[in-house]
């Protein structure tokens, strides 16, 4: 294609048929094209990185199962520290049952079993985890770490009840009867 300026035209050159065009006309017909031209410039510059957008979930998911790891790690233990810290109210449960005066002793204490339980499952749960060494594999660990997720949360179910069943009877206990009026 080529040009030549007459005037306030522009003459083009199309194959072998010249053309006249106003002046805006042409510089519009310009701007066009190399609009055009330069997003397909973007677009393939763009597109020589489609290979790299392919590899980059397979290098991140090399990553991601030892992460998986690391995070099921730090939910086990984070959940060991959440019923550490209900420890406490665990023995002050115990010592409220032993000194309110209840009528059902016996009841009093089935709850304090059931309290010590709690305490108890805890401890055995301490004692057996074991952090797997890192020579073992994410998927071994992966495994050990869901089923240390399973006990844990079997404990913190068993702080759960017994919690709330001995504050019911404590609160039964504390409250004046009818009788004793």
């Amino acid at each position: 294609m080529g040009y030549k300026t007459l005037g306030g035209a522009l003459l083009l050159k199309r194959k072998t048929v010249w053309t006249v065009w106003p002046m805006k006309r042409a510089f519009q017909e310009h701007q066009q094209l190399f609009t055009e031209s330069r997003l397909t410039f973007a677009a393939v510059k763009i597109l020589r990185f489609a290979p790299l957008l392919v590899l980059l979930p397979a290098c991140l998911s090399l990553q991601s199962d030892e992460q998986k790891a690391e995070a099921a790690e730090k939910a086990v233990l984070a959940r060991h520290d959440e019923l550490m810290a209900q420890m406490d109210k665990l023995y002050e449960l115990r010592q409220q049952l032993q000194k309110t005066p209840l009528a059902d002793t016996v009841a009093a204490s089935r709850h304090r079993r059931a309290l010590l339980g709690a305490e108890n499952g805890m401890l055995f749960w301490m004692h057996h985890y074991r952090k797997p060494a890192d020579t073992v594999t994410v998927t071994h660990r992966l495994s050990y770490f869901a089923a240390q997720q399973q006990r844990i949360d079997s404990v913190g179910r068993l702080f759960q009840t017994s919690q709330d069943s001995a504050r019911l009877v404590v609160a039964d206990g504390s409250a004046p009867t009818s009788s004793a009026q």
